[in-house]
């Protein structure tokens, strides 16, 4: 991809603490977060710093799996307070002007049509800056919030994400761009050869359409996606414009990146047509000594409950029930129905075939700034990590998760971001209007949708036996 420049990503959460359970401990973090000026003050501090995209993660449930139940995630505020991140991404957009805006929306707990939906509308309300992040949910704990009595099978709920990213796709070119004609005198508002319903009936979905929302000024917002495991690598392959990941360190970056690009190639996709974005702290200070004590008063505000619940929300098991020494069986890994990626890694690095409770803790660092890569230093120091993450390369940008807001945030976007303009590798200004445009992702919407016809109408019926 010539003249490269780094795709910068800010990780937010709507809820009680960044993504580090810890972070509200920090005396420097605001504690309105239930407030629109709070999320105000970040999209506009994104949007000095010029950064692509703010992103919202999102879960469906607090933790409540450790001892069955949530009282110790509540009373230490490990991510506890989770409000919908659209409505807040309507606030952001409303208070900026350039800068993409994600969320994250299950494809396990909704419906197609109401995604595709809601993301356009959206994406017309700030001007073609949004992204829709797809995650197929996997804790017990959020099936339980939606009435069911647990999450699906791995695969399957991918298999469901296919069909689910399918149908919103669609929807999204149900209308050429050119439909609406506002022909006043003639009384034509649109071309109805121009629009086409869906006719959608597969093994998960049926959808008919047409679709209500023309398409936005870049074409459909931006599909990312985080998938980890093989079927989730898969997946994000097939549809994302943008692949979020967690690396822990370089050379597994640098692997990963190539073995994902690989992967697209194989499947018979440009794999310049996607950015790879880890995710990362950084801690900056006016010098080495001053960054590394930050670093090590944000290290030492985590608490073991912060990992152990963790853990437990995100494998869907009970972490109480397990001493620090004990070994898992081989029936135990098997029963983890939930972030696969977690384990595997522990395995991986551990060593060993059946860790135990402590070498989940130590090895997955889950809930801890030490879950991934952390650059400390100056603003040079933290600038030559970035640099070297990006030409090796084990990436095309980075996912920015703060160690406290909005300081972290700040911090950066005041020292880090003029370094990297100096370098050459980070725009000095937004490409464009669009997300689209600043990610430099071709055309007018990126995945095309399976099942479409460029001249009418589609009916596109699967046999549920054989999808």
């Amino acid at each position: 991809m010539p003249d490269r420049r780094i795709a910068m990503v800010g990780f937010l959460q709507a809820q009680n603490c960044s993504n580090l359970p810890a972070s509200w401990r920090h005396p420097e973090s605001a504690g309105d977060f239930m407030t629109p000026e709070y999320y105000r003050r970040i999209a506009r501090t994104l949007e000095d710093g010029k950064f692509h995209l703010a992103f919202f993660d999102d879960r469906l449930a607090m933790p409540d799996r450790f001892g069955d139940d949530f009282a110790e995630a509540v009373r230490h505020g490990v991510r506890v307070v989770k409000m919908d991140p659209i409505p807040v991404l309507s606030v952001m957009g409303a208070a900026t002007s350039r800068i993409g805006l994600g969320a994250t929306c299950s494809t396990t707990y909704y419906e197609p049509f109401h995604v595709a939906r809601l993301f356009a509308t959206l994406d017309h309300m700030t001007g073609g800056r949004v992204g829709w992040n797809v995650v197929t949910s996997l804790n017990d704990s959020e099936a339980a919030n939606f009435g069911a009595d647990g999450v699906a099978d791995h695969d399957a709920r991918y298999d469901r994400a296919d069909e689910f990213v399918e149908v919103v796709l669609a929807h999204w070119k149900a209308w050429e761009p050119d439909a609406i004609l506002l022909d006043k005198a003639g009384g034509v508002f649109a071309d109805p050869s121009k629009v086409r319903r869906l006719d959608h009936r597969g093994r998960y979905f049926r959808s008919r359409g047409p679709f209500t929302v023309p398409p936005s000024r870049q074409g459909h917002p931006v599909i990312i996606q985080a998938g980890q495991s093989g079927r989730g690598r898969a997946f994000a392959v097939r549809w994302a414009e943008v692949i979020f990941a967690i690396y822990p360190n370089l050379e597994l970056g640098e692997r990963a990146y190539a073995e994902t690009r690989a992967l697209a190639e194989s499947a018979g996709r440009d794999p310049d047509g996607f950015r790879i974005a880890p995710a990362v702290y950084t801690t900056v200070g006016e010098t080495r000594t001053i960054a590394e004590d930050k670093a090590a008063f944000v290290d030492g505000l985590s608490r073991p409950v912060d990992t152990l619940a963790l853990l437990s929300e995100a494998l869907n098991f009970d972490f109480a029930t397990k001493v620090p020494d004990d070994p898992f069986t081989d029936e135990e890994l098997r029963s983890i129905s939930g972030l696969q990626a977690i384990r595997d890694r522990v395995v991986r690095l551990s060593g060993n075939p059946n860790p135990t409770r402590d070498d989940f803790v130590r090895f997955s660092n889950r809930g801890t700034v030490r879950e991934m890569p952390h650059f400390v230093g100056t603003a040079a120091m933290v600038a030559d990590r970035m640099q070297e993450w990006f030409e090796r390369p084990a990436c095309d940008g980075f996912v920015l998760a703060a160690t406290h807001v909005p300081g972290a945030y700040e911090d950066f976007v005041r020292l880090v971001v003029p370094e990297l303009q100096r370098r050459g590798i980070y725009h000095r200004d937004y490409a464009g209007a669009t997300l689209r445009e600043n990610l430099g992702l071709a055309g007018r919407g990126g995945a095309s949708a399976p099942g479409r016809n460029a001249r009418g109408p589609v009916d596109r019926v699967v046999d549920p036996s054989n999808p």
